[in-house]
């Protein structure tokens, strides 16, 4: 029997990262030996264990980002495969992972094509990248527009809670939580919930607008 490709996943949002790990467990001849929450995590993970192919996060909100781990480890480990992933449509950051040997770029909600086509053609020597700049799905200037019990919910979605869960914690009805959902979906140009939240993670104004809380 043929040995399956052992996939190592890393990415700081718990969200996305399962829904990584899901499609790895569910598709033939991949084999998840790893689900990580850093960059460094990954770099540090493949300098004492074996692994085919890695699905890298760029964005992270703790230590190095995942261009830098990946230029990291094909200097050590050039026979492993990187797929960089993101939500973010910045362009600039195709060039850079072509230069370090990244094998391929995948956009998490632009490109048309899945991350399982993504895996398979990867790991027959293929190098996939998009053909085209991707279109943003929303203005990020739109965060900004944000209320605070706006962004008091999405810190709540953001971290995986149902709406029964943010009604309570933020003492407010299933109705209102619903409202707002519906202004913030409106406002940022997103029309379901993993879409918001995996663009949300990425997005500077949010970290911002925290910050100053």
């Amino acid at each position: 029997m043929d040995r399956k490709t052992r996939v190592v996943v890393a990415d700081d949002q718990n969200i996305s990262r399962a829904f990584f790990e899901m499609y790895v467990r569910a598709a033939v001849g991949y084999e998840l030996v790893a689900g990580l929450r850093t960059a460094r995590e990954a770099v540090d993970y493949l300098e004492t264990h074996e692994a085919d192919l890695l699905i890298l996060d760029i964005v992270m909100m703790d230590g190095i980002d995942g261009l830098t781990a990946a230029r990291m480890i094909k200097e050590k480990h050039p026979e492993v495969k990187i797929i960089l992933t993101t939500s973010t449509a910045e362009t600039d950051w195709e060039e850079k992972a072509r230069s370090i040997g990244v094998d391929s770029f995948w956009y998490k909600e632009y490109d048309e094509r899945g991350i399982r086509e993504i895996m398979d053609r990867t790991m027959q020597g293929e190098s996939v990248y998009p053909g085209d700049p991707p279109k943003a799905g929303s203005d990020m200037s739109s965060w900004e527009e944000l209320s605070d019990p706006e962004l008091a919910v999405l810190r709540e979605v953001i971290a995986g809670s149902t709406n029964e869960e943010i009604a309570e914690s933020l003492g407010i009805s299933i109705d209102t939580v619903k409202t707002h959902l519906h202004n913030i979906m409106k406002k940022t140009g997103f029309d379901n919930r993993l879409d918001l939240i995996m663009n949300a993670k990425d997005t500077k104004n949010i970290r911002r607008r925290e910050g100053n809380k």
